[in-house]
């Protein structure tokens, strides 16, 4: 029993002996300078001159940055985003309806901004459209005689005049077309997420990798809709002229803003939710496999095929918004799900569409947009887009049965929202014998049951969703 006891006693006494590291030393040298400050406030409060206030004041003073702590914001909504919509007084009377989907009178903010004063067909202005301005005579710039595109110049400085507006209590400018649609409760949501005291330039690319190309890949498209922090504007604002000098000869107003923030450092950040949609077509493939982002905006509305076959451009645009209305956080969000007794896949894109597979897909198949659409310029080779797609079949085994959103109903019992999709068309195809031969003929609607309830947990080590 007396061993351990030696060697422990021998083991403490070469510690002694060893001298101490450097680390050791600064560690000694913290705890007895922590020693001395506690001993000198400890002392100070015993004596009849200690002022606390004196010594707070003098950490104050020494280290305002830890001293000092930022007042708590409250969270982004609504009121604090203004939007700029570029028309033309010729194209108005196709897109005021547009707009009109999705603007709110008196509750969102912003301005329509035109070419020329309104006419008298447009008067009186509705109330139901934005207040619109007529952008300043860019034939006034004194580098006016070398600007190849004075019409992309007015888009441009349309910045500068939305800032001059002096709204109060901005921290959002979002920028757009007068034929994109907005979600602005969506955009409420997205842009929470970001520090509107620093300067942000959120947007997105196009679709087509050809026209990224021609232009920047980290370029935002005006048509999808770009967002400036005010700061951002604000510092802008006082260079935007100054700028276009520096670039006249630039062809677009998007390619012009992006050097200009790029001159000021400032770089773009994605956000997959805005859509610039350059393509043609039917873009039904698109929408029904919308990526795993709060959809935000739609563009050239008028050089695709209408979103709901059964109706024309407008009236879809306001049959969609009818479910965003419902529950815009859920819009256009696709959910993958399984009947396997059948071998059957479901893909529903909420309040757009449902797709039924009579054969089992992985959901890295299924969340490839099926490419119903064609790229915007004719000339552009192949790969044409910035994202995967599948081909459409004419296979039994691959071909959806397509059914399109019909009605939304929110019950208030049970805190339920149903969804309802009616068949397109007949598929015309026989059924999949590989996987059993379980035809979907004979389904014509479709109804989706949601609860406003949803429980979310991390999968499980090993789970697989599949």
């Amino acid at each position: 029993m007396g061993s351990p006891l030696s060697l422990i006693s021998t083991t403490a006494q070469q510690k002694q002996a060893i001298p101490l590291s450097f680390g050791a030393l600064i560690k000694s040298l913290t705890i007895s300078s922590l020693t001395l400050i506690l001993f000198y406030i400890w002392f100070l409060d015993k004596s009849n001159n200690y002022q606390p206030s004196n010594l707070l004041e003098t950490i104050k003073q020494s280290f305002p940055a830890a001293a000092t702590f930022p007042l708590s914001r409250p969270p982004t909504n609504l009121s604090h985003i203004v939007v700029g919509m570029l028309g033309s007084i010729n194209t108005l009377k196709q897109k005021q309806a547009y707009i009109e989907a999705w603007w709110r009178p008196n509750v969102t903010r912003g301005y329509l901004f035109l070419d020329k004063a309104p006419t008298t067909e447009f008067l009186p202005w509705p109330s139901s459209s934005p207040p619109f301005r007529v952008n300043e005579d860019v034939t006034r710039l004194k580098v006016y005689p070398k600007i190849v595109n004075p019409v992309q110049v007015r888009i441009v400085r349309s910045i500068l005049e939305i800032h001059r507006e002096s709204d109060k209590d901005v921290r959002w400018y979002v920028m757009s077309d007068d034929d994109t649609i907005l979600v602005v409760d969506n955009l409420v949501e997205v842009l929470a997420k970001y520090d509107h005291t620093k300067y942000h330039y959120i947007g997105t690319s196009s679709e087509c990798i050809k026209s990224n190309i021609d232009f920047s890949f980290d370029m935002a498209y005006g048509g999808a809709g770009y967002i400036l922090s005010y700061p951002l504007v604000a510092a802008l604002s006082t260079k935007l002229d100054e700028c276009i000098e520096r670039y006249p000869y630039s062809w677009t107003s998007d390619f012009t803003l992006h050097e200009c923030l790029t001159d000021l450092g400032v770089t773009l950040t994605q956000e997959k939710g805005l859509h610039q949609i350059d393509l043609h077509g039917d873009i039904s493939g698109l929408l029904s496999a919308h990526p795993q982002s709060p959809f935000l905006s739609l563009h050239h509305l008028d050089a695709v095929d209408p979103i709901f076959p059964s109706m024309n451009r407008s009236e879809s645009i306001n049959h969609l918004m009818k479910a965003a209305k419902v529950d815009h956080s859920r819009l256009l969000q696709q959910t993958i799900c399984y009947h396997r007794p059948i071998n059957w896949s479901f893909s529903i894109s909420w309040g757009y569409s449902a797709h039924i597979y009579e054969n089992i897909f992985p959901r890295s198949t299924l969340r490839r947009p099926l490419q119903t659409f064609r790229p915007w310029k004719k000339n552009a080779r192949p790969p044409f887009y910035m994202f995967n797609t599948r081909w459409p079949s004419n296979d039994p085994c691959e071909a959806p049965h397509v059914f399109y959103f019909d009605s939304v109903d929110q019950r208030v019992e049970g805190y339920q929202t149903v969804t309802t999709y009616s068949r397109a068309a007949p598929r015309g195809l026989l059924p999949c014998s590989s996987s059993g031969n379980h035809s979907a003929d004979f389904i014509t609607k479709i109804q989706l049951i949601n609860t406003t309830q949803v429980i979310y947990r991390s999968c499980m080590e090993s789970e697989i969703i599949a």
